[in-house]
């Protein structure tokens, strides 16, 4: 009854696009959390089938999953807790972005005889989370070139983080990195490349393409801006949420819908369920704001989203048992975004597909 139907066709399209707009040596697809709600090893899959070089992820676990799945393109896994063990993921070639001298030490060590450490160092250049503060540069960059003459680690990589904030916010970051970049250099590292900008930036921001993008949302269809739908921008939003009507049921003119009767209803009317619900990622927040199409019509959530369902009013339009609801997907097929729910729960559209819940079954198109 319930489905998140996943264009794979579209992520190819999507990493296409934006490779050929960026043009860039190297484009980093980033499947991290799922790829995003999208199913993680099909989606890497059909962004290197568009020209992505690289993979993205945020933990080891997520990396050694796509290995054990059989993808053998590069990786980099950067958000490490203390406890995270790099032996895996090192034996794996999987290459670690690193944001402390501690986790540069401890990817060292687990270097082997055979297989050296491959690392990204992350500069903390103004988004106040992971990565190394500029008065730590100088520290690690020197011990980085040390165990690079070792032989046990080798600086792949430099790197860091926008805040989206502005694009003037934006280039300073950008100095900032460049300023890293060439202390690092100073330090006698040659990374073979430099990446900074999301999908965002590498859209908005050209000077911030250096060697590589990072491309997120992007690969997804969806955008990262509030003034640019994905049409806008050429991308194909590569997720459907549906499901099948449960139930439908004809009340009277005032009938209370869910819980707290939020919404009641003018006129007699016709009620449809849906089996989804915010245990399914559906947003509570979205109570009487959350738009379907049944039919071909537009309704919206009639009363509070519960954990496993809610109820559409249709008014007197027809629906039986068995009908599709389309909650979001592509627009030029007439239904939703996912943005438009995002909207509806005050939130944005990343929040929306990430949040699907494992037991809504990915069907690959």
């Amino acid at each position: 009854m319930r489905q998140a139907l996943i264009d794979l066709d579209a992520i190819t399209h999507n990493t296409r696009t934006l490779r050929e707009l960026t043009g860039t040596r190297e484009f980093i697809a980033v499947v991290k959390a799922d790829a995003y709600g999208h199913g993680a090893v099909s989606a890497a899959r059909a962004a290197l089938v568009g020209g992505a070089t690289r993979l993205g992820v945020a933990d080891v676990e997520e990396a050694l999953a796509l290995r054990a799945a059989g993808v053998d393109a590069p990786i980099m896994a950067w958000l490490h807790g203390p406890e995270t063990e790099f032996a895996d993921a090192v034996a794996q070639d999987v290459q670690l972005g690193i944001s402390s001298l501690r986790q540069l030490r401890d990817a060292a060590r687990a270097a082997t005889e055979g297989q050296s450490a491959v690392v990204h160092l992350k500069l903390e250049t103004g988004l106040a989370r992971n990565g190394l503060a500029p008065q730590d540069w100088s520290a690690v960059f020197g011990e980085a070139a040390a165990l690079e003459r070792e032989g046990v680690l080798r600086v792949d990589g430099l790197f860091s983080h926008l805040s989206n904030t502005s694009l003037e916010d934006d280039r300073v970051q950008l100095r900032r990195f460049e300023v890293g970049v060439a202390a690092a250099h100073g330090a006698g590292l040659t990374p073979s490349v430099t990446h900074i900008a999301a999908t965002a930036a590498a859209i908005d921001l050209p000077e911030a393409r250096l060697d590589a993008v990072r491309v997120g949302i992007g690969l997804y269809g969806l955008s990262p801006f509030e003034d640019r739908d994905a049409a806008d921008l050429g991308l194909r939003p590569a997720m459907t949420l549906r499901a099948r009507v449960a139930a439908v049921r004809r009340v009277p003119d005032g009938h209370g819908v869910s819980y707290g009767y939020t919404h009641r209803t003018d006129g007699d009317s016709t009620l449809a369920l849906v089996p989804l619900g915010y245990a399914d990622g559906v947003p509570r927040q979205a109570s009487g704001a959350g738009p379907v199409v049944i039919r071909g019509e537009r309704f919206r959530v009639g009363g509070r989203i519960a954990m496993d369902q809610f109820v559409v009013d249709v008014g007197d339009h027809p629906v039986e048992v068995g009908d599709e609801v389309v909650l979001f997907g592509d627009p030029a097929a007439g239904v939703p975004s996912a943005t438009e729910w995002a909207d509806a729960a005050g939130t944005i559209n990343y929040e929306i597909v990430t949040r699907i819940g494992a037991r809504v079954p990915r069907v690959a198109l």
